[in-house]
């Protein structure tokens, strides 16, 4: 039995080259992905004072009790409000930052070749912050997995790299925002290999745990 050993130099020298510039990269979309996590708490606290008192402010402490809004009963229609706004913003930007956002990135990454647009980072995070300050019945952490593997592909296609990196920086974004979500790097990274990366091997795992 033949073994696939490279022993060209040139052949050598250009897969350091890459596997380098790959570690690099994910560092990038890594904090990307980590202060995006952090940074989406204040458009959340935003919607949520706009929604229910009215105010436009991103000072929100969640350890306190919220005071009564002044808006009476008519707070029942808060969450029908946001989720209006939600559809329209969805359907008419960018219909691949519907549902949850890990199942759209796992499609994305077995059905796209890991090709993601621009626009579902933006449309989803807007999206995600109006859903869960009227009230919806939502978390941080799928968004902030489908904000960051976008940022992941889109660095990716800007930098015309193969598709196997494409999908490692995808990993990257994904588990990064786990990470950051709920302060556990560990859980980040077998998040990443158990739902994001194809390949398990030493280019495309120690990236993600870079």
């Amino acid at each position: 039995m033949r073994i696939g050993i490279i022993t060209d130099p040139s052949q050598l020298l250009r897969n350091a080259r890459a596997e380098i510039g790959t570690a690099a990269m994910a560092v990038a979309v890594g904090i990307v992905a980590g202060l995006g996590a952090v940074a989406f708490r204040k458009p959340i606290a935003l919607f949520h004072n706009l929604f229910f008192f009215g105010r436009f402010t991103a000072v929100f402490d969640t350890l306190e009790h919220t005071a009564a809004s002044p808006w009476g009963a008519a707070i029942i229609a808060v969450p029908v409000v946001g989720a209006l706004l939600v559809t329209f913003l969805v359907r008419t930007f960018a219909p691949e930052a519907k549902g949850h956002g890990v199942p759209e990135v796992i499609a994305a990454v077995n059905f796209n070749r890991g090709l993601i647009r621009w626009p579902v980072a933006l449309i989803k995070a807007l999206a995600s912050a109006i859903s869960i300050g009227s009230g919806g019945a939502v978390g941080r952490e799928g968004p902030i997995v489908q904000i960051g593997a976008t940022f992941g592909s889109v660095l990716a296609q800007w930098t015309r790299i193969p598709e196997w990196q494409r999908l490692v920086l995808i990993a990257c974004g994904g588990g990064a925002g786990i990470a950051a979500t709920f302060n556990t790097p560990l859980g980040g990274v077998l998040f990443a290999a158990e739902l994001l990366l194809v390949e398990i091997s030493a280019r495309t795992l120690i990236p993600v745990m870079i």
